[in-house]
Parts: C-alpha cells; structure tokens; sequence
C-alpha cells in the first residue's frame, strides 16, 4: 500500500531536528528539494513494481537527489561566488532533468501525482533561475 502524501508544511515538522538546524534550512528551494527527494522515494516504489519503471525510478531518484546535493555544495563553496553558480546551474539542470524523468513516467504513475511533482518541479525551477541571476 503506498504511502499517505504529506503537504510540504507537515513534511517540514516532521524533518529531522539535525537538518532544520542547517544554515541551508533558511534556503526554500533547498527544502523544497528534500521534499522533493523524500516525495520521489516513495515514488520509486511505484516505479519499481512494474519492469519497465525500474531504470526510470534509479535515474528519477538520482537527478532529484542531485538536485538538493548540488545545492548543499554550492552553499559549501561560498554564496555568490562564480563557483556556487556554476554548481546552482548543475542543480538546475538536474531539477529539469527530473521533470523530464516525471513526463516519462506518465504511463506507471497517475496523473494528478505527475500534476503536482511537475509543479514541484517547475517552483524548484524558477527558485534556482532567480538565485543564479542574483546579483
């Protein structure tokens, strides 16, 4: 039985004490993709169950991780600084690619779950184009 989808608010009271203490905490496009990643997981069992999903859910499930890891690198390196951009535009990428992933998985997962990860997805999106453009 798959698991009961949490609103991004009871996600945040749920997270662990160790990551809200985070400095990066402060950031809502990094905790909108834990959200994202802890979504995806859940999603991935879904995927898995059908042969075909299998390869879709390890490449879904690595381009949405990679989305919060690259920016956990970039605030390590320094914010604002040539390098974090580049890393944020790794991010990015990684944020569209999983879009991509979701469209693909259009036939294995419903579509009112596809409707609200790719508006997930596009929020992520927008968020990490207005951090690469900052000043």
């Amino acid at each position: 039985m798959a698991e009961q989808e949490r609103s991004f608010e009871e996600w945040e009271q749920e997270v662990l004490p160790e990551l809200r203490r985070s400095p990066l905490w402060k950031s809502t496009v990094y905790r909108k993709a834990m959200y994202l990643y802890d979504l995806a997981w859940v999603d991935c069992d879904e995927l898995k169950a059908d042969f075909r999903g299998r390869s879709l859910a390890d490449q879904l499930i690595r381009s949405v991780g990679s989305v919060a890891a690259n920016l956990e690198e970039a605030f390590g390196r320094g914010v604002q600084t040539a390098d974090a951009r580049r890393i944020l535009r790794i991010s990015l990428g990684e944020a569209r690619e999983a879009r991509g992933w979701y469209l693909r998985a259009h036939r294995l997962l419903p579509t009112d779950l596809l409707q609200r990860r790719i508006a997930l997805l596009d929020e992520i999106i927008r968020l990490l184009v207005v951090s690469i453009r900052r000043p």
